[in-house]
């Protein structure tokens, strides 16, 4: 300080000492503004999620079964206030397992597997239009942005959608993608769904923080939608066993109840379904005052479709065999009304036989079904009731009438007439043998004595007894006759 008097240096001290006071009041200030700032966001953060854990506890305690859509909407909710997005939307892993499918959208979402003609220009409402082709879209899973965020179960961001490749373009300004975070949604190693989110609405790029946050939501929201899509899986199936209910009741409803009373001879049958309902089908159907018609039908399908199908069999049956002796006459006009409409995998075998209760002549025609066999008690040999033909359904109706042939025998009194589908002969037991034709046979020899009745019962009670605990593979129909004496 040569030169300056001692009050001079003592001033420039002073001020020194006050501007670098200043400085660091300053820098404090800064940092106690940031903190707070900091500890204001973790308090808005916190209460982000412990209102997600109440409002998703709430619908789990207000609801018997839990519905995913009221779910995920609460969860994006959330998202998309503790990130700032603009927009978002929530895919689960459709139960093949192999493509997403939006679930819940908020806001202008863009759908981001791409591809879409939007023509908005043409839209009533644009926002219900836009969430409709997103809702609409199936994203395979490992392809695209999203489809490999649930395939490798890795979350992303894109700080500039329009630089990156993965984000689809489009011309409308409130489509186009600034920024994303897409998160997946896993519970116990398994990917449920993925959420994307959109253009923070400060017009900032998504930073780590949000994707930490977003996919700690999305951590939350997994447990809670695995048990939701439980309940959703059980309703459904719920459903789904209460429409097989209905249908087996319409079904045995379109079987017949009691087989009717034909002068001079006894008839039974049955039918068990492997599954609720079946396919196969038979009946006994009056044709004149002295020609009856007995039916036997096995559909290649089981479940819904078999049942369907062998619903329309039994229409077309009924309403041709009125006043026809020629059971190849009226397959060939079942098989008529049934070509075109069948798909490849779809046929139906089938046995009709029409039997004179005078003459007791019977004619049969056999169109690719099991061969049925004609007991003769007299002699104790027994007569398989053989005819040329194919499945319904399998052909052109020309080769199909080209391959149909009439057969016919005449029956003695006492004589049985057994006529089954291939369930009743390939029943297996437990170690995987077939029960057989000649086991069917011997059954028969043995309790033909006992009547048509006597004959289904201890059919029905030994074949329980060789396939024992073993559920059944294929349905079991059977109709027998005998001539009485």
């Amino acid at each position: 300080m040569t030169g300056l008097g001692p009050s001079v240096g003592a001033c420039i001290v002073l001020l020194l000492i006050a501007a670098g006071a200043g400085a660091a009041f300053a820098l404090l200030f800064r940092i106690h503004r940031d903190l707070r700032e900091e500890h204001r966001a973790l308090l808005k953060e916190k209460e982000v999620i412990f209102n997600y854990v109440h409002d998703v506890g709430e619908i789990f305690a207000e609801s018997e079964t839990v519905q995913i859509e009221p779910l995920m909407e609460k969860v994006l909710f959330y998202a998309l206030r503790a990130t700032h997005a603009g927009a978002g939307a929530i895919y689960l892993v459709d139960p093949d397992g192999r493509t997403l499918r939006a679930r819940t959208v908020s806001g202008l979402f863009p759908p981001l597997a791409g591809g879409a003609d939007l023509a908005l220009d043409r839209a009533v409402s644009k926002s219900q239009h836009i969430e409709r082709a997103v809702r609409a879209q199936r994203i395979p899973v490992g392809e695209g942005l999203l489809g490999q965020v649930a395939d490798y179960g890795t979350a992303t961001i894109v700080a500039d959608g329009e630089r990156d490749s993965r984000v689809p373009r489009y011309d409308e300004d409130l489509l186009r993608v600034t920024s994303l975070v897409a998160v997946p949604m896993r519970f116990h190693g398994r990917t449920l769904g993925v959420m994307a989110l959109v253009n923070r609405i400060d017009a900032h790029p998504f930073v780590q923080s949000d994707l930490n946050l977003a996919q700690a939501l999305a951590d939350q929201a997994s447990v809670a939608a695995h048990y939701a899509l439980l309940h959703e899986d059980l309703d459904a199936k719920k459903r789904i066993d209460n429409d097989l209910r209905v249908a087996r009741r319409i079904q045995e409803m379109l079987l017949p109840r009691e087989l009717p009373v034909v002068a001079g001879v006894e008839m039974a049958g049955f039918n068990v379904p492997a599954q609720e309902i079946g396919g196969d089908y038979y009946d006994v159907l009056p044709i004149d005052d002295r020609h009856v018609g007995i039916a036997v039908a096995d559909v290649s399908g089981k479940g819904i479709g078999g049942a369907l199908l062998m619903s329309v069999c039994r229409s077309l049956l009924r309403a041709r065999a009125p006043g026809v002796l020629r059971p190849a006459a009226v397959l060939r006009d079942v098989n008529r009304g049934l070509a075109g409409d069948l798909t490849e995998d779809l046929f139906v075998t089938a046995l009709y036989l029409v039997l004179d209760t005078v003459t007791r002549e019977l004619v049969y025609a056999r169109a690719g079904h099991e061969r049925a066999f004609r007991y003769r008690p007299a002699d104790g040999t027994f007569e398989v009731l053989d005819s040329p033909g194919i499945a319904l359904g399998m052909s052109t109706p020309d080769v199909f009438d080209a391959a149909l042939a009439d057969g016919r025998t005449s029956l003695a009194p006492g004589d049985v007439v057994v006529a089954y589908t291939d369930g009743i002969s390939e029943a297996m037991n437990p170690a995987g043998e077939e029960w057989g034709v000649e086991s069917l046979k011997t059954v028969v020899r043995t309790a033909a004595a006992s009547g048509a009745h006597g004959v289904v019962d201890h059919v029905r009670q030994r074949l329980q007894r060789f396939v024992g605990e073993r559920e059944p593979y294929d349905d079991m129909t059977m109709v027998v006759f005998r001539i009485g004496t």
